[in-house]
């Protein structure tokens, strides 16, 4: 075959002309069921010998322009995702010989990013696998330089390139994408499965994300779904496109038919630990025995090293040495660690109790007959879990939320919302309540119909779900267009605020083309009088709740409705924050109030 010349001239001037064309394919995270981020792909001019980005890249790397071509590449990704007003994180390809340059100023990205009014916490450096790190050491460094400026790494392509658990080990990548082979029918290939799992566990060693990349069948997505794989990309989901999608209804039907628990109201695995006793890996076993004896209920004994867990010693197998002949005699003064199980389940606190089961049923086809470690975010034990208490919780949890949940959202409704304020209050934990209402939804509805206001109430619920944590956080669906968003960490304001940003963008959208041109509709108000009404806005009437002033969930609840019908009266998205204090001699109040930026 001949080669395609590469024109170094012409090359230059697509460069400098920026003829280049900007794909963008959606990454799913699976937990929150919704769009995590894009990443960028680039093609050359239509009909032209370089539409190829392998054709181009190679080209440019003959020409000495492969530097150029990358900084073209991240200009055009960066500033045509602003314009799209895409949500999310951004991944950015670069080409390892372009990394390690430092002609290839990460200054210039920052730049670029600051033109565009995108933060660099949303970007995420792609480093291909397919080409060789010419040296790991200064890929360190620059690593390091991008992550002083909040910018993520990932690895791409792991498992088909060079040395890739040395670059991963070296790099601790944020985020490490699955190269399409492991992921092509492993619903149907055992030993695929069982590399995607082994991917899985260094992952939570090395504290970072796997993305499953090139799934094209739904079999595909419910396997890595089960083995606890993050985030997924490919063709079943999106094929890369110029005007990519917001939401992917489709989506979430799949994936509720396998899971659907962050919709609802759920548990994290620290509501299953058992505090029990655990044994230091040179206690002899004869003393183990006797724990077990004059403890009956003690299924099993943990073998715990300063504070780290090593491995179970399980009552059965030790009962069954012990009753063989000469069994305490030969064994009974030798240490633990030699007959504990060497590779136990051990298990976050924050884990949610759905995860924790799908990931037990992905390791083996047969329920594992012993208990299961529980340790903190550090890694330091905290006790046991058995798989009875995990069935019970899960069990429970179904039915309760069947029973409350909301049947537009199948988000939690009034009672799981009161048992969950009234739960942290009693706990003695500091909240914020946010009291969520869509302004001028009733002319929308009555205008466009209850399939369009419906699918309005649907978006403003993922929309949340994009900014909330699924343990930490909680959110719950009053009815009609209220929501209740139950926050517990520091940043909760930038939550808020980020949402606002995101509904800003959004509402256009729910319009049709002439509504859209003149900002919002023209219908009967409640007298019914003709009105206009601008485009459709979120207030959120948020209140710190204070367990050592408010004592149920009526107290938040009365504080909160009146704090929205104050916060209703200002037009637009607006955050409105209460900071009200006991009152005082004079009966004062702090009220702060907030529109978005």
């Amino acid at each position: 075959m001949k080669k395609t010349p590469y024109a170094p001239h012409l090359l230059t001037e697509i460069i400098e002309g920026q003829s280049l064309r900007t794909l963008y394919q959606p990454i799913v995270c699976l937990r929150q069921q919704e769009i995590f981020g894009y990443e960028a792909l680039m093609r050359g001019p239509e009909d032209s010998p370089w539409e190829s980005p392998l054709t181009l890249l190679s080209a440019a790397s003959e020409a000495g322009l492969l530097c150029d071509l990358e900084l073209c590449c991240r200009n055009l990704s960066i500033s045509r995702a602003s314009e799209l007003g895409l949500r999310g994180k951004l991944f950015l390809n670069v080409v390892p010989d372009c990394f390690q340059d430092d002609s290839f100023a990460h200054e210039r990205i920052l730049e670029f990013l600051d033109a565009a009014g995108i933060k660099p916490d949303r970007i995420v450096i792609e480093i291909t696998e397919q080409y060789p790190l010419r040296d790991i050491g200064v890929a360190r460094r620059i690593v390091e330089r991008y992550r002083r400026h909040g910018v993520e790494i990932a690895l791409d392509d792991l498992g088909a390139g060079y040395a890739g658990l040395r670059v991963w080990s070296e790099l601790r990548p944020d985020y490490v994408k699955v190269d399409r082979h492991f992921v092509s029918d492993v619903h149907i290939d055992a030993a695929k499965r069982q590399f995607i799992h082994s991917m899985c566990e260094i992952a939570h060693i090395l504290d970072c994300k796997l993305v499953a990349e090139g799934v094209e069948q739904e079999e595909e997505l419910h396997t890595l779904q089960t083995l606890g794989v993050h985030y997924v990309q490919g063709y079943f989901i999106a094929r890369p496109s110029a005007r990519p999608p917001v939401w992917l209804e489709q989506l979430q039907t799949v994936l509720s038919r396998s899971r659907s628990h962050f919709h609802q109201h759920s548990k994290s695995v620290a509501s299953l630990v058992r505090h029990q006793p655990a044994v230091a890996p040179d206690t002899p076993l004869e003393e183990a025995f006797e724990l077990f004896r004059a403890q009956r209920y003690l299924s099993s004994l943990p073998v715990v090293d300063e504070g780290r867990p090593l491995g179970i010693l399980l009552r059965s197998e030790l009962l069954t040495l012990y009753t063989g002949r000469y069994g305490r005699e030969l064994y009974g003064r030798k240490p633990v660690v030699r007959f504990m199980r060497s590779e136990p389940l051990i298990v976050d606190s924050q884990t949610l109790v759905e995860d924790l089961s799908q990931q037990i049923t992905a390791q083996t086809a047969a329920w594992p007959e012993e208990d299961f470690i529980i340790v903190d975010h550090s890694g330091r034990y905290l006790g046991i879990g058995t798989l009875l208490d995990l069935l019970k919780t899960i069990t429970d949890l179904q039915i309760r939320n069947a029973r409350y949940a909301n049947p537009l959202t199948q988000l939690p409704g009034n009672v799981p919302i009161s048992e969950h304020v009234d739960e942290l209050l009693t706990a003695q934990e500091s909240f914020v309540v946010v009291y969520c209402d869509i302004d001028n939804f009733k002319p929308y509805n009555d205008k466009y119909g209850y399939a369009r206001g419906d699918d309005v109430i649907k978006n403003v619920a993922r929309l949340w779900n994009d900014y909330l944590d699924p343990v930490r956080d909680f959110i719950g669906h009053i009815g009609g267009d209220d929501f209740i968003i139950i926050l517990r960490g520091d940043d909760w304001e930038s939550q808020c605020r980020a949402l606002l940003e995101a509904f800003e963008v959004m509402a256009p959208r729910c319009y049709d083309e002439q509504d859209c041109r003149r900002g919002g509709i023209y219908a009967q108000d409640r007298r019914g009088r003709e009105q206009f009404f601008p485009f459709l806005s979120l207030t959120l009437a948020a209140v710190l709740a204070r367990p050592d002033v408010h004592t149920s969930h009526h107290d938040i609840a009365t504080l909160a409705s009146e704090v929205k019908s104050r916060a209703k009266r200002v037009p637009g998205n607006i955050l409105f924050l209460d900071r009200r204090r006991p009152a005082s001699d004079d009966g004062a109040l702090e009220t702060a109030a907030g529109t978005a930026p």
